[in-house]
Protein backbone atom coordinates (compact mmCIF):
# COMPACT_ATOMS: atom_id res chain seq x y z
CA UNK A 1 0.00 0.00 0.00
CA UNK A 2 1.49 3.38 -0.94
CA UNK A 3 2.20 5.85 1.83
CA UNK A 4 -0.57 8.44 1.94
CA UNK A 5 1.03 10.49 4.66
CA UNK A 6 -0.36 10.80 8.18
CA UNK A 7 -3.17 8.55 9.31
CA UNK A 8 -6.58 10.25 9.34
CA UNK A 9 -9.12 9.53 12.07
CA UNK A 10 -12.74 10.58 11.88
CA UNK A 11 -13.66 10.91 15.54
CA UNK A 12 -17.16 12.33 15.33
CA UNK A 13 -19.97 10.21 16.71
CA UNK A 14 -22.15 8.17 14.38
CA UNK A 15 -24.92 10.10 12.59
CA UNK A 16 -22.61 13.10 12.04
CA UNK A 17 -21.93 12.38 8.35
CA UNK A 18 -19.30 9.75 9.05
CA UNK A 19 -20.27 7.82 5.90
CA UNK A 20 -19.95 10.98 3.82
CA UNK A 21 -16.51 11.58 5.31
CA UNK A 22 -15.49 7.99 4.51
CA UNK A 23 -16.58 8.40 0.89
CA UNK A 24 -14.74 11.71 0.57
CA UNK A 25 -11.55 10.21 1.99
CA UNK A 26 -11.84 7.26 -0.40
CA UNK A 27 -12.22 9.67 -3.32
CA UNK A 28 -8.99 11.32 -2.18
CA UNK A 29 -7.27 7.92 -2.36
CA UNK A 30 -7.33 6.85 1.28
CA UNK A 31 -7.99 3.23 2.21
CA UNK A 32 -10.74 3.62 4.82
CA UNK A 33 -12.14 1.32 7.51
CA UNK A 34 -15.01 1.65 9.93
CA UNK A 35 -17.29 1.12 11.61
CA UNK A 36 -15.57 -1.83 13.24
CA UNK A 37 -16.91 -4.50 15.63
CA UNK A 38 -20.17 -2.69 16.42
CA UNK A 39 -21.93 -5.84 17.59
CA UNK A 40 -18.95 -7.54 19.25
CA UNK A 41 -20.17 -8.51 22.74
CA UNK A 42 -16.88 -7.48 24.41
CA UNK A 43 -16.25 -4.35 22.34
CA UNK A 44 -15.03 -2.31 25.31
CA UNK A 45 -12.33 -4.90 26.00
CA UNK A 46 -11.26 -5.62 22.40
CA UNK A 47 -11.49 -2.14 20.84
CA UNK A 48 -8.14 -0.90 22.20
CA UNK A 49 -6.42 -3.78 20.37
CA UNK A 50 -7.73 -2.43 17.07
CA UNK A 51 -5.23 0.41 17.34
CA UNK A 52 -2.34 -1.99 16.82
CA UNK A 53 -4.22 -4.44 14.58
CA UNK A 54 -5.98 -2.15 12.08
CA UNK A 55 -4.08 1.12 12.07
CA UNK A 56 -1.05 -0.27 10.21
CA UNK A 57 -3.34 -1.70 7.51
CA UNK A 58 -5.43 1.37 6.65
CA UNK A 59 -4.94 5.07 5.90
CA UNK A 60 -8.16 6.43 7.38
CA UNK A 61 -10.66 5.45 10.04
CA UNK A 62 -14.23 6.56 10.61
CA UNK A 63 -17.27 5.87 12.75
CA UNK A 64 -17.05 3.59 15.76
CA UNK A 65 -15.03 2.70 17.75
CA UNK A 66 -12.57 5.40 16.66
CA UNK A 67 -14.20 8.29 18.56
CA UNK A 68 -13.76 6.31 21.75
CA UNK A 69 -10.08 5.68 21.02
CA UNK A 70 -8.92 9.13 19.93
CA UNK A 71 -6.59 9.68 22.91
CA UNK A 72 -4.98 6.25 22.55
CA UNK A 73 -4.58 6.65 18.78
CA UNK A 74 -3.10 10.13 19.19
CA UNK A 75 -0.49 8.74 21.57
CA UNK A 76 0.28 5.60 19.54
CA UNK A 77 0.35 7.33 16.12
CA UNK A 78 1.93 10.77 16.56
CA UNK A 79 1.47 13.08 13.60
CA UNK A 80 -1.98 11.70 12.78
CA UNK A 81 -4.77 14.01 11.69
CA UNK A 82 -8.18 14.05 13.37
CA UNK A 83 -11.55 15.13 12.03
CA UNK A 84 -14.42 15.83 14.41
CA UNK A 85 -17.67 15.74 12.48
CA UNK A 86 -20.50 17.59 14.19
CA UNK A 87 -24.18 18.04 13.59
CA UNK A 88 -26.91 20.18 15.11
CA UNK A 89 -27.72 18.42 18.39
CA UNK A 90 -31.48 18.17 17.82
CA UNK A 91 -30.94 16.83 14.29
CA UNK A 92 -28.33 14.39 15.59
CA UNK A 93 -30.67 13.03 18.26
CA UNK A 94 -33.60 12.72 15.81
CA UNK A 95 -31.35 10.84 13.39
CA UNK A 96 -30.07 8.49 16.10
CA UNK A 97 -33.63 7.78 17.21
CA UNK A 98 -34.83 7.22 13.64
CA UNK A 99 -31.87 5.02 12.68
CA UNK A 100 -31.29 3.06 15.91
CA UNK A 101 -34.59 3.38 17.81
CA UNK A 102 -34.79 0.61 20.39
CA UNK A 103 -32.16 -1.59 18.70
CA UNK A 104 -29.39 -2.22 21.21
CA UNK A 105 -25.75 -2.86 20.37
CA UNK A 106 -22.76 -3.54 22.60
CA UNK A 107 -21.03 -0.56 20.96
CA UNK A 108 -23.73 1.90 21.99
CA UNK A 109 -23.90 0.33 25.45
CA UNK A 110 -20.17 0.99 25.78
CA UNK A 111 -20.37 4.56 24.49
CA UNK A 112 -23.52 5.75 26.25
CA UNK A 113 -24.11 3.25 29.05
CA UNK A 114 -27.42 2.43 27.33
CA UNK A 115 -27.58 0.27 24.21
CA UNK A 116 -30.42 2.11 22.46
CA UNK A 117 -31.32 5.79 22.21
CA UNK A 118 -35.10 5.40 22.58
CA UNK A 119 -35.91 6.14 26.21
CA UNK A 120 -32.34 7.34 26.82
CA UNK A 121 -32.43 10.60 24.88
CA UNK A 122 -30.96 12.74 27.68
CA UNK A 123 -28.15 10.24 28.27
CA UNK A 124 -27.29 10.15 24.57
CA UNK A 125 -27.33 13.90 24.16
CA UNK A 126 -25.19 14.45 27.27
CA UNK A 127 -22.61 11.92 26.02
CA UNK A 128 -22.58 13.48 22.54
CA UNK A 129 -21.89 16.90 24.06
CA UNK A 130 -19.25 15.55 26.45
CA UNK A 131 -17.40 13.76 23.64
CA UNK A 132 -17.23 16.88 21.50
CA UNK A 133 -16.01 18.94 24.45
CA UNK A 134 -13.37 16.32 25.30
CA UNK A 135 -12.05 16.30 21.73
CA UNK A 136 -11.87 20.10 21.57
CA UNK A 137 -10.09 20.24 24.94
CA UNK A 138 -7.62 17.51 23.93
CA UNK A 139 -6.56 19.39 20.79
CA UNK A 140 -6.84 22.91 22.24
CA UNK A 141 -3.09 23.53 21.95
CA UNK A 142 -2.74 21.64 18.64
CA UNK A 143 -5.35 23.11 16.28
CA UNK A 144 -3.30 22.03 13.26
CA UNK A 145 -4.06 18.38 14.14
CA UNK A 146 -7.86 18.76 14.33
CA UNK A 147 -10.44 19.73 11.74
CA UNK A 148 -14.00 20.35 12.93
CA UNK A 149 -16.56 19.83 10.15
CA UNK A 150 -20.32 20.16 9.93
CA UNK A 151 -20.84 18.43 6.60
CA UNK A 152 -24.60 18.85 6.72
CA UNK A 153 -24.13 22.61 7.04
CA UNK A 154 -22.04 22.71 3.88
CA UNK A 155 -18.48 22.02 5.02
CA UNK A 156 -16.95 19.93 2.28
CA UNK A 157 -13.96 19.70 -0.02
CA UNK A 158 -12.27 23.02 0.74
CA UNK A 159 -11.78 22.58 4.49
CA UNK A 160 -11.07 18.86 4.17
CA UNK A 161 -8.56 19.18 1.34
CA UNK A 162 -6.92 22.20 2.94
CA UNK A 163 -6.49 20.29 6.19
CA UNK A 164 -5.08 17.19 4.49
CA UNK A 165 -2.98 18.99 1.90
CA UNK A 166 -4.90 17.75 -1.14
CA UNK A 167 -6.26 19.57 -4.17
CA UNK A 168 -10.03 19.75 -4.38
CA UNK A 169 -11.14 17.00 -6.81
CA UNK A 170 -12.30 18.60 -10.05
CA UNK A 171 -15.89 17.89 -10.96
CA UNK A 172 -16.59 15.76 -7.88
CA UNK A 173 -19.43 16.84 -5.62
CA UNK A 174 -18.77 16.25 -1.95
CA UNK A 175 -20.49 12.99 -0.95
CA UNK A 176 -23.67 13.15 1.10
CA UNK A 177 -24.24 9.51 2.02
CA UNK A 178 -27.34 8.66 4.02
CA UNK A 179 -28.71 12.21 3.76
CA UNK A 180 -32.44 12.80 3.59
CA UNK A 181 -31.94 14.56 0.25
CA UNK A 182 -30.06 11.59 -1.21
CA UNK A 183 -32.76 9.16 0.02
CA UNK A 184 -35.55 11.31 -1.42
CA UNK A 185 -33.95 11.64 -4.86
CA UNK A 186 -32.39 8.20 -4.98
CA UNK A 187 -28.91 9.72 -5.42
CA UNK A 188 -25.83 9.73 -3.28
CA UNK A 189 -24.72 13.22 -4.34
Amino acid sequence: MPDRGPKVFGIGFHKTATSSLAQALALLGYVVTGPNLVRHPQIAQVAPGLVHHLVPRFDAFQDNPWPMLFRQVDKAWPGSRFILTLRDEADWLRSALRHFGSDETPMRRWIYGAGAPRGNEKVYLARYRRHNQEVLAHFRDRPEDLLVMDIGAGNGWRPLCGFLGHCVPEGAAFPHANSARARETGTRA
